[in-house]
């Protein structure tokens, strides 16, 4: 693991971080809230998290391959991360969903 595969300075044990959802998620999943606080280390532990709370929600945001969706996207500290990118403790993490059109 190099420095470039982590954000923030690494993960920490029993850490949490944030996570902010866009709209078109809070309206598939009632109850969602647009700001969540969950314990993880990597972005795969949270959206792990977030589906055991939201049921559905990983098919969602992550394909067969795994990978993050095509039209979604998954930033940390203005970096777009991947699945196995490692968190650093009260990492904000924003989910965005792509808009597209003429």
């Amino acid at each position: 693991m190099t420095a470039q595969d982590r954000v923030g300075g690494g993960a920490t044990a029993g850490a949490t971080v944030s996570v902010v959802l866009p709209r078109a998620l809070l309206d598939l999943f009632p109850g969602s809230e647009r700001e969540v606080v969950v314990p993880a280390g990597t972005l795969a532990e949270v959206i792990a998290a977030l589906d055991q709370r939201w049921p559905g929600m990983r098919d969602r945001l992550v394909d067969s391959t795994p990978r993050i969706r095509r039209h979604i996207n998954v930033f940390v500290d203005g970096r777009r991360v991947a699945l196995d990118t490692e968190l650093s403790a009260g990492a904000k993490i924003y989910v965005l969903t792509a808009i597209s059109g003429g």
